[in-house]
């Protein structure tokens, strides 16, 4: 097995810890099956729609979870309440810390936590409203009254000169909540439908990336007014980027001439993408004049996708952008030069009548897709499919990837929440968890 042989390496010091550490999280990764050995047990009674795990430093414990009935819940993800054995083996049971039953009137579309602390979390509804929760007291420090349904929300967990709440609806203008002063802070307008999805950039905390029902998905920064970078679906970056080596100058005594057989073939490797770049998280340079309105008719209603961008993700080093549409399409940006990158991702059904929840691997090696009543890994880099999870028994909505115990979370029209876990042997495990500092 890799781990024993990477072991060996490691012992004799051909093998860095950080990558023999990224090596067996990947692993890990890459070999989820349908745990039998932990069950959350959900009180809801609706679909659930939104999951999130804090990310709180040295915690990522606390799961979040929301439906479509209007309620909230919150589960300890390391220590089980109950157990329960059957025939075969034992099964950890969590239950819910706290069950909220009426958060809101409708449906929450969208819960997350406070990226810094765990005793806030915010959720959005149909309903209209953005509340701001008391983890502790389960009570509204706050809220926020939208002039539509609220599709999505969103906070930067880099921020530190603004504490802002994103807000996507089914208004064609994206509205910044600010916590600071309870108020309305920033309204971006360029969409011309409304907006379903967001993310904040994870390289720069002043901007924000909107998809929406019109297929556009554009680039604000939130200290000036309009769009910055509007992605346009038939624009790639072949022939967009330098050479990858410098071409060398032959010296006066060198031969400047070729083999007919290197003639006729490229002189320049082509690597992977994720191979080009540098480990340094870029910094998004907007134009020094708003290029909206002022941008030109024909690039100003390019569209990202035919139809609705119900999903967007960024990878955590920021270069690249993932984003779903209601076109069962997927597609991978490259945000420095907002191009499509090509990947051909293979075949997905992909709902159109909400939005969904990616997850992505925090080495951003493989990206998770719900695709109706199944779950779908894909390659981010060449778009083969890794595998496909079968366990739900109507639409996957959300997924969220752990990144401490390599697990995944699920939640899905029929009111569960299933966990996928690394298939390995017992005696592996052990070695697994002693390596990533897992109790």
């Amino acid at each position: 097995m890799w781990t024993w042989k990477a072991l060996k390496q490691r012992e004799d010091g051909l093998l860095r810890p950080s990558a023999f550490r990224r090596g067996v999280v990947s692993s890990r990764a890459s070999s989820l099956q349908l745990s039998n050995a932990k069950e959350f047990i959900s009180l809801h009674r609706g679909a659930i729609n939104s999951l999130e795990i804090d990310s709180t430093e040295g915690e990522g414990r606390y799961l979040l979870s929301a439906a479509s009935d209007g309620t909230v819940a919150v589960f300890d993800t390391h220590r089980p309440t109950s157990s329960s054995t059957s025939s075969c083996a034992s099964i950890a049971q969590h239950h819910p810390l706290f069950h909220l039953p009426r958060a809101h009137k409708f449906a929450i579309s969208r819960a997350l936590w406070y990226p810094v602390d765990t005793g806030l979390f915010i959720t959005a509804s149909f309903d209209h409203y953005v509340k701001l929760w008391d983890t502790n007291s389960t009570q509204v420090v706050l809220d926020y009254k939208l002039p539509a349904k609220v599709y999505g929300i969103a906070m930067s967990s880099i921020a530190t000169s603004h504490s802002l709440i994103a807000t996507a609806t089914a208004d064609v203008q994206v509205r910044l909540c600010d916590l600071a002063s309870g108020a309305f802070a920033h309204t971006l307008s360029g969409h011309r439908d409304g907006v379903m999805s967001l993310e904040w950039s994870s390289s720069t905390e002043f901007v924000l990336i909107t998809g929406g029902c019109d297929g556009a998905i554009r680039f604000w920064d939130i200290r000036r007014p309009g769009t910055f970078l509007l992605l346009d679906q038939s624009l790639s970056q072949l022939g967009t980027r330098p050479p990858l080596l410098p071409t060398p100058t032959p010296s006066n005594n060198e031969s400047t001439s070729l083999p007919a057989s290197s003639k006729s073939s490229s002189s320049t490797p082509i690597l992977p993408a994720q191979k080009r770049r540098s480990h340094k998280k870029i910094q998004l340079k907007p134009p020094t004049q708003s290029s909206h309105p002022g941008m030109a008719s024909s690039q100003n209603r390019a569209t990202a996708h035919y139809g609705a961008v119900n999903g967007l993700r960024a990878t955590a080093d920021g270069f690249y952008l993932l984003s779903s549409g209601s076109d069962s399409r997927l597609r991978l940006w490259d945000i420095e030069s907002g191009r499509n990158t090509l990947v051909n991702y293979e075949a997905m059904s992909i709902q159109t009548s909400k939005p969904i929840q990616l997850a992505v691997t925090p080495d951003s090696s493989l990206v998770f897709v719900p695709c109706l009543a199944s779950l779908k890994a894909y390659d981010l880099w060449s778009g083969t499919t890794i595998n496909t999870y079968r366990g739900h028994y109507e639409s996957v909505n959300c997924c969220f990837f752990n990144a401490q115990y390599q697990e995944l979370y699920t939640g899905s029209n029929d009111r569960q929440i299933l966990v996928w876990s690394p298939s390995i042997p017992a005696a592996t495990q052990i070695v697994y968890l002693y390596i990533l500092g897992i109790p």
